[in-house]
């Protein structure tokens, strides 16, 4: 952001948002309001900023620190996560059975372990944050959004390599997804949403008739959010429910379980942050038993979603049916980031060097798990040699492995289900005689759910695989000719299994670029040209698809943030109303 907006608040001074202290914040919160409110004066929080990303070179400190942490996560497994009440951990009295989640590089070794909620338990979760909810929204603005920058400050510094060892050992992620993702984006998300909230409360009329006045009352939604995370980000969960949170919500947080033990740890340093108990609802278990339970409270205000496009059509529906059915005091809010399709397309005009290497990061990094990775291809037959030769030759250097290892580029596949989905694809598209193997198509299930990078060529532009979302290190590709490009904007516009989130174009030719950008409108909501799929940048892009990929809300921008706020206009005149009359009945 260019500049920042300035407005006048009461709460603490600017130097006491930014300090990290537990006991700074126990006082703040112990203080009576009127003395918290005695300080009034034009108020600015701090500038935000990309968290710089750490290397991880042989040698390096952080190399050393980060294999320090994962070393000492291992003497741990299997993690326990705590139930929590009260924003406390607590042993749980539920006769519920324990649940566990493995670790995808050693399927047979468990990672965490966890007691389910129960119904009762998902309902006091609830209470119990509606009853802390009248306090939160009170709480000045510059204390809440002191929360959250303490704990980006905890995210990059005293937590960031905790949290790298989880999400590697938990997710299987190497070192530099796990720093882009549970270090950078989780701290990135951080100090830009108190920046988006911060411009929303700044929109304020900028006319008002002689003797009247008018403001707008950015307040919360009246009951609380629903935020369900995915297994694939650490930082998306902190960003479901730091978004709403930080404009004065209550959030009932139900995380994957296969990113429980990272989740708990985002949630232990919102607490540490100051984060009052209660505000937000740490919850385990059966997503359908927790779903069902929050889907049938009146007070339920907003869905915030990332996950699957067909579960958040069946939320939708079930959403639907309770709004038909006068269940819902408001209409809740839907928000939704789901699944993707995603494309690259090769003009023959492209530097193929460059869209080889963009393309294995897009496809193959964290072995395809990322809802913007790339799984089609488009290439240009004057360019097709070059393409495929230079993908085997880039291939050949990339490593299949544990996530510790630091020479792995692709590691494992998130459990036995994604294992059992993707190669059961592999199985058939190896026996499809539509179909060319380039690369790999083999797998090694016997440690952990391991699948090596795969790529077919379809001499059919509209093979079903066009269409099939894998989630995995699979990529299919056509050949198309140099003539008929304009035809083939038009086949990925169609194509793509109706999703539209991240797409690229490399070109040199910018009559090519400019044709792709313009065809291609509604077909990604992110599109990039000369520049892999994956990879936004909160505060650079921000994120978001519509078809099947989503309601388009911006993850990484204000638009997000005010789906949670529920703005109220005020107007008061200073004069008095002199005749009932008007001036034209005489």
């Amino acid at each position: 952001m260019a500049s920042r907006p300035t407005f006048l608040t009461n709460g603490m001074c600017r130097q006491a948002m930014l300090r990290p202290s537990k006991s700074h914040t126990r006082f703040s919160q112990q203080l009576p309001a009127k003395r918290r409110l005695a300080t009034a004066g034009s108020q600015e929080t701090p500038k935000p900023f990309n968290e710089p990303n750490l290397h991880y070179t042989p040698s390096s400190p952080e190399r050393k620190k980060l294999i320090a942490a994962v070393q000492e996560l291992r003497t741990k497994i299997p993690v326990r996560v705590p139930t929590i009440s009260n924003g406390e951990d607590v042993t749980s009295q539920s006769s519920q059975p324990e649940s566990s989640a493995y670790m995808p590089s050693e399927a047979s070794s468990v990672f965490a372990t966890f007691t389910p909620a129960t119904e009762s338990d998902v309902s006091a979760a609830i209470k119990a944050a509606l009853k802390a909810k009248q306090a939160w929204q009170d709480t000045p603005w510059v204390d809440r959004a002191a929360v959250f920058l303490r704990a980006a400050e905890l995210v990059s510094g005293k937590y960031r390599f905790e949290l790298m060892a989880a999400t590697m050992l938990g997710q299987g992620k190497n070192a530099w997804q796990a720093e882009i993702d549970a270090a950078a984006e989780l701290a990135d998300f951080y100090r830009f949403n108190v920046a988006y909230a911060e411009e929303i409360y700044s929109r304020q009329p900028t006319i008002n008739e002689r003797g009247q006045a008018g403001r707008t009352d950015w307040r919360p939604l009246e009951g609380f959010v629903y935020a369900i995370s995915p297994f694939n980000f650490t930082a998306i969960g902190g960003n479901l429910i730091s978004g709403p949170a930080l404009l004065g919500n209550v959030v009932l947080w139900k995380p994957s379980p296969s990113n429980i033990y990272a989740s708990y740890l985002v949630y232990k340093i919102l607490r540490e942050a100051g984060l009052p108990p209660n505000v937000i609802q740490f919850i385990n278990g059966d997503a359908e038993l927790i779903t069902k339970v929050a889907l049938g409270r009146p007070e339920l205000a907003a869905i915030n979603f990332t996950g699957s496009s067909d579960v958040f059509r069946s939320l939708y529906g079930k959403i639907a049916d309770g709004v038909k059915e006068k269940k819902y005091r408001d209409f809740p809010r839907l928000v939704a980031e789901t699944s993707g399709k995603n494309f690259h397309l090769v003009h023959s005009s492209a530097d193929v060097s460059n869209a080889v290497k963009h393309t294995i990061r897009a496809s193959f990094e964290y072995a395809g798990q990322k809802c913007s990775a790339c799984s089609r291809i488009y290439i240009a037959e004057s360019r097709a040699e070059q393409f495929f030769s230079e993908m085997k030759q880039e291939l050949s250097k990339v490593e299949v492995g544990a996530p510790e290892d630091f020479a792995s580029f692709t590691g494992p596949v998130i459990n036995q289900a994604a294992f059992d989905k993707i190669t059961k694809a592999i199985d058939e598209s190896n026996k499809d005689s539509r179909l060319e193997l380039i690369v790999g198509g083999k797998y090694d299930g016997s440690k952990g759910y391991f699948i090596e990078p795969t790529i077919y060529s379809a001499k059919d532009v509209d093979h079903p695989m066009f269409n099939r979302e894998l989630f995995g290190p699979v990529l299919i590709a056509h050949v198309y000719p140099d003539a008929e490009f304009d035809q083939t904007l038009t086949k990925i516009d169609q194509q793509g299994g109706n999703f539209a989130l991240t797409g690229s174009i490399f070109a040199t030719d910018p009559t090519a670029i400019r044709k792709a950008e313009d065809r291609l409108r509604y077909a990604a909501g992110n599109f990039y040209t000369n520049c892999k799929t994956t990879g936004a940048v909160i505060g650079q892009q921000s994120f978001g698809g519509a078809r099947g990929s989503g309601t388009n809300d911006k993850a990484g921008s204000a638009n997000m943030l005010m789906r949670f706020t529920a703005p109220r206009t005020l107007k008061e005149e200073y004069s008095h109303l002199d005749s009932v009359l008007y001036p034209s009945n005489a």
